[in-house]
């Protein structure tokens, strides 16, 4: 079984699947995908991706601003826990940092970051990290604002091992996307090897960044298996292992996603010692 551990289902291109969100979900269940972490963009799309959850039985939700998107006014502190509480996140984010594009203050950029990673801590909810361009200033505030017993996930993870040690040495996960599946990912194929598999999650990133054989279409959660069967080859290990392994270590970072699990998952969190 898989786990989609990043995914904007409300953005998702559904015209493969004639409109319809369940149909999308429903071929990723044909798949094994069992959970996917619904991600917001902006405090006001959470509403609406707990309304999905509510459908859905295996969606959860995060709560949080892209360090891209623009907004009106700021969040503070409480705004972020209160979303988080009202709407039953199971994690903060994504939030973080981007320096490729510059089109928000780096200033404004710090202090948001800075909110949510405090946010994260007083709700003892993981924090999920957008990080590009900015390694220094990332682990900076991790250091400062974050305690690892509660940790989080850089996700989408395109940069190099020393920051990926440094992250796990503080509680974190390290996400892999479809980018690991490119043909001039070779760094990041090298990473997937030396990463430790238990501090390992999967993700589609949906609706960007396809993975091959998939390149060029609009993602979607099915194709997660396709970054779990890239894994798998680079470390000569078997799927099974990858989606066995990838699985647990969601439920023990995201823990207030495991009551949604389904009873067989339950059963092996439990046998493990997750739940």
């Amino acid at each position: 079984m898989f786990i989609d551990s990043h995914c904007h289902l409300d953005r998702l291109d559904l015209s493969a699947h004639e409109g319809d969100l369940g149909a999308a979900l429903e071929a990723a269940r044909a798949r094994d995908v069992r959970q996917f972490l619904a991600i917001a963009v902006t405090l006001d799309d959470v509403p609406g991706l707990a309304a999905l959850s509510r459908v859905h039985h295996d969606v959860v939700i995060s709560a949080g601003v892209h360090p891209l998107h623009d907004v009106a006014s700021e969040p503070t502190v409480a705004d972020i826990k209160e979303c988080a509480e009202t709407h039953a996140a199971v994690a903060i984010g994504e939030t973080g940092l981007d320096y490729h594009y510059d089109s928000i203050p780096r200033e404004r950029q710090h202090e948001r970051f800075r909110r949510h990673l405090v946010a994260a801590n007083e709700l003892e909810l993981p924090v999920i990290v957008h990080t590009r361009e900015a390694k220094d200033d990332t682990l900076a505030l991790i250091r400062e604002c974050t305690d690892p017993a509660v940790g989080g996930v850089l996700h989408c993870f395109t940069e190099d091992m020393d920051m990926a040690r440094e992250a796990v040495r503080h509680g974190f996960y390290i996400s892999l996307s479809g980018i690991v599946t490119f043909r001039n990912a070779t760094s990041l194929r090298d990473l997937a090897r030396q990463i430790p598999l238990d501090r390992l999650l999967i993700e589609t990133d949906s609706p960007y960044l396809a993975p091959v054989p998939h390149r060029g279409k609009p993602n979607e959660p099915q194709w997660v298996v396709e970054v779990a069967e890239c894994i798998a080859r680079e470390r000569d290990i078997s799927i099974d292992e990858v989606a066995m392994q990838t699985t647990a270590n969601f439920y023990h970072l995201f823990r207030a996603a495991a009551p949604q699990a389904s009873a067989d998952i339950k059963e092996s969190l439990a046998k493990a010692g997750v739940i």
